[in-house]
């Protein structure tokens, strides 16, 4: 497979299990070495250092997602990704993608939440493409409510 059908893949499959809210299999999308994190684009452009989510390796990646698992009990609703195509750099191993989350609460409102671009770095494990580094660079310092789902 080629590396920008396998780029897209895994987005695609990215964005299905937070959808999906199967927190684990995301996980394993992720090297064992790896980062995330959340900035406002405005942070990011000015070169500021303060991000809204910042977990630097996967034990506080994992630690987050057991977290998630209680306070989503208190804000209960469903996310729809769109992901837009991705711009494929150095080789594959790095890219970058727009994407659109929605939410929809348990009365059945649908809402914008948030709108961004991904900008990751992976690296092959096996056969695989695996999230060395996820930075998700957000339009707007603004999200309706709690950013307890991953972006």
């Amino acid at each position: 497979m080629n590396r920008s059908c396998a780029v897209s893949e895994l987005l695609a499959e990215y964005g299905a299990l937070i959808d999906a809210a199967k927190f684990d299999e995301w996980l394993a999308l992720f090297a064992d070495e790896c980062r995330y994190e959340v900035v406002p684009r405005e942070n990011f452009d000015r070169g500021l250092p303060a991000a809204l989510i910042l977990c630097d390796n996967r034990a506080m990646l994992e630690d987050r997602i057991r977290a998630l698992r209680e306070a989503n009990k208190y804000n209960i609703h469903t996310d729809r990704h769109i992901i837009g195509l991705p711009r494929i750099c150095d080789g594959g191993l790095r890219f970058e993608a727009p994407f659109v989350v929605y939410q929809t609460d348990q009365e059945g409102e649908t809402r914008l939440f948030a709108t961004g671009l991904y900008r990751d770095r992976v690296e092959v494990v096996g056969h695989r493409l695996k999230i060395r580094d996820k930075l998700i660079l957000l339009d707007s310092f603004a999200v309706p409510s709690l950013l307890a789902n991953p972006l």
